[in-house]
């Protein structure tokens, strides 16, 4: 019945710090391709203006589809994180549901003894008595050959 965890060690240790290392790792992606994003999309604005000569309008036209090229592969890297964040929200729900279902069979193991040595006793009670009985039976008159 230890609910306070480990005093900080032992497995739930080193999942809660696997999962703090995980978190620290998702954020640090969710930071980078959000820059990025931000970044390519300024880019874009800037790189858009209409310019007169043509050569330069084609250099921008690159830029913008280089740029746009970008936005989409850090977007993807996101839509790519989500589904992993789902995955891990999943498994980890079977993990806490897991550790329920261990700890309720536990408790019930537990109950299961407990109603078998009661069991036990009471069959011990009945067979005393049951001699008990059968001993002020057989020594009483009013028995019957």
């Amino acid at each position: 019945m230890n609910k306070g965890g480990g005093g900080g060690s032992g497995p739930t240790a080193a999942v809660a710090a696997a999962a703090a290392q995980k978190q620290k790792t998702l954020m640090q992606r969710v930071e980078t391709d959000i820059a990025n994003i931000v970044d390519n999309f300024s880019q874009l604005v800037n790189v858009a203006r209409v310019n007169d000569p043509p050569v330069r309008n084609t250099q921008e036209t690159f830029m913008m589809e280089m740029r746009a090229s970008r936005m989409v592969q850090a977007a993807d890297s996101l839509l790519k994180l989500v589904s992993e964040l789902k995955q891990t929200a999943i498994f980890s729900g079977f993990a806490s549901l897991n550790d329920h279902v261990e700890q309720r069979t536990n408790e019930f193991n537990r109950q299961a003894e407990k109603t078998d040595r009661m069991l036990a006793r009471i069959g011990e009670e009945a067979a005393a008595s049951l001699k008990e009985i059968e001993a002020h039976y057989y020594s009483s008159g009013h028995r019957i050959d």
